[in-house]
């Protein structure tokens, strides 16, 4: 039986009170699996993203992760134990993206870790090759482009291995051959075991790439949760949500 690493009941959030984000949110995530929310633009989709990384907290319901109920209250939930396992790529990869090289960005993570300085510059140097980032490593990752910066983000969140990968419309203003080069690698990354869970509006992706898909409603709730083919064969629930 597969293991479920995320449970999620009756879960809601409002940045204030007359303005609810996410509206009873029933979900579990299974260990391993591709799991894409399709939405319109502001579904819940980022703020549903937001929970599951453990940045904000419910303000209703029950969230568990890794058999821990996830609360502001819980020492567990914001701590190093939970936070290693979950790694968050950014919309906006300025968001996430401070120091002042690349090479620093990769290997931020890493000293956090305190590994040892022989084997943090080997982790870091085989990541910067396997990312193709050598040629950037001193680059200051302002001057980088869109697509250059998405690739030092997910090096930088990929290299301390978490168990979870979040992303955020990863694909948003990449040119074709990036996005084809981040699914690839998104693929690789699931098949070694990380769980991913991906926010996105673009059905492409839906169908071509999720194990399940979750369809978040405009009400800010889920209107369905199906394997890909059973959701594209339904256009009248993809008009109701506003995807096509």
């Amino acid at each position: 039986m597969a293991e479920i690493i995320y449970s999620l009941k009756r879960v809601s959030y409002n940045y204030m009170e007359s303005m609810p984000v996410l509206s009873n949110i029933d979900l579990s995530i299974v260990r391993g699996e591709k799991l894409v929310i399709l939405g319109a633009n502001g579904c819940g989709k980022s703020t549903l993203l937001k929970l599951l990384d453990g940045l904000i907290f419910p303000a209703g319901g029950e969230m568990k992760t890794f058999q821990h109920i996830i609360s502001e209250l819980d020492p567990y939930s914001t701590g190093y134990e939970f936070r290693k396992k979950i790694g968050f790529i950014f919309q906006d990869s300025d968001t996430q993206l401070f120091c002042p090289s690349v090479l620093d960005e990769v290997a931020f993570a890493p000293l956090q870790m305190g590994l040892e300085r022989d084997v943090l510059e080997k982790k870091v140097a085989a990541t910067l090759k396997d990312f193709e980032l050598e040629e950037l490593s001193d680059r200051p990752p302002y001057r980088l482009s869109g697509g250059e910066k998405k690739k030092v983000a997910l090096a930088a969140v990929t290299i301390y291995n978490p168990e979870v990968l979040l992303l955020d419309e990863p694909t948003n203003s990449l040119d074709p051959r990036t996005k084809k080069w981040l699914l690839n690698r998104l693929e690789e990354i699931n098949q070694k075991g990380t769980t991913i869970v991906m926010a996105t509006h673009d059905l492409d992706i839906g169908r071509n790439f999720a194990d399940r898909i979750v369809v978040m409603n405009e009400q800010h709730g889920i209107e369905a949760i199906a394997r890909p083919e059973e959701i594209f064969a339904n256009n009248r629930l993809l008009a109701e949500v506003n995807l096509i």
